[in-house]
């Protein structure tokens, strides 16, 4: 925590977590939990803010405190009116000045027991960014390493079907990790969400347990892993996925198969190895997806760009990868991939009995 911001309080001793801040300012990150009621919306705390700043302070203050005033009653009719006189929320703004004090004054008058968060969304914030620079060391990591194509995040998440404990990073990023790993419609999260829902994850594990995490580099498509997380994955213990050559391109023509109906999304793509590629490689490639040759695309791509960046990455970047464990498939169908889980979880049980 940094000086200048007070603690936290304890979230779980409030009955509803109320983000008075606008929209946008919600949806780019917030307290787990927390709804969202502004108290200015996006438009109206534009038109606030070019009031204040083009004609004067007061008349700014004048039509933001009548907007305001206009949508708290609004929530306390549409959202409110069956709480308790019990009911303790806590109110936040985006450093817990004017926004949430006139919710909390309002909430006050009513009866209830409303809290301000002292400092606001910064408090939260602050917090967030704390723990994720000491948290991760708390924790053992096993890291499922394995070249491009080995189905890591699917064995991950079979892992953590058996039980186990699994950080799922590609997914809270909502990206497959490479250079073609955008996912068609859903666009990744801000870097702050991002965060916040690794704290969450974080917070959720027993330190007595060793937590699973798949090998990553330290951006995950646009955004950046924390950097006391990736140093913790990268002092972890490998286990290493070998799968053969046809069963990863097998496995990458499934898992990529929405590439096949967009194929001008897939050259895009492509074209952001230019600085990697010789311009008469991507130029093949580019062909190969013209003529629909997918399995010889993939070959070339693994054999070619991904093995030998592979390589380097994890002599360079993991101290566990010198030695090993190692699990050889040549079967990465949904059936293998629930066996080699299910041997790494059992490897496991062997290695702590």
């Amino acid at each position: 925590m940094t000086p200048d911001r007070p603690p936290l309080p304890d979230l779980a001793e409030f009955d509803t977590i109320i983000d008075v801040r606008s929209p946008a300012e919600f949806a780019e990150d917030h307290i787990p939990g927390a709804i969202n009621c502004p108290v200015l919306d996006d438009a109206q705390r534009a038109e606030v803010g070019t009031l204040y700043k083009q004609v004067s302070p007061f008349e700014a203050k004048k039509i933001g405190a009548a907007m305001v005033s206009e949508n708290i009653g609004r929530h306390l009719r549409t959202s409110f009116l069956d709480r308790p006189k019990t009911w303790k929320p806590l109110i936040y703004c985006w450093r817990g000045g004017e926004r949430s004090g006139a919710m909390t004054t309002v909430f006050r008058s009513i009866g209830w027991r409303p809290t301000k968060l002292e400092g606001g969304y910064k408090t939260w914030r602050s917090h967030v960014v704390s723990q994720l620079a000491t948290l991760p060391a708390s924790f053992r990591m096993r890291v499922i390493c394995g070249a491009t194509g080995s189905a890591k995040t699917r064995i991950l998440q079979e892992i953590g079907r058996l039980g186990e404990q699994v950080l799922d990073l590609e997914t809270l990023a909502s990206h497959k990790g490479s250079v073609l790993g955008i996912l068609p419609g859903q666009p990744q999260p801000s870097q702050k969400w991002f965060e916040t829902t690794l704290l969450q994850a974080l917070a959720g594990f027993d330190p007595a347990r060793p937590v699973y995490v798949e090998a990553e580099s330290r951006k995950i498509g646009n955004l950046h892993v924390p950097e006391a997380l990736i140093e913790r994955i990268r002092q972890g213990e490998c286990l290493q996925v070998d799968a053969s050559l046809d069963a990863r391109m097998a496995f990458l023509l499934n898992d990529y198969d929405y590439f096949l109906t967009l194929p001008d999304l897939l050259t895009e793509r492509l074209d952001a190895l230019r600085h990697l590629q010789s311009r008469e490689t991507l130029a093949r490639w580019q062909e190969l997806v013209h003529d629909g040759a997918w399995p010889t695309l993939v070959r070339e791509l693994l054999e070619q760009h991904y093995d030998p960046l592979y390589r380097r990455s994890q002599n360079q970047n993991f101290t566990g990868y010198q030695h090993p464990q190692v699990f050889a498939t040549d079967d990465l169908s949904a059936a293998g991939i629930a066996r080699l889980a299910g041997a790494i979880a059992h490897a496991r049980t062997a290695q702590m009995a």
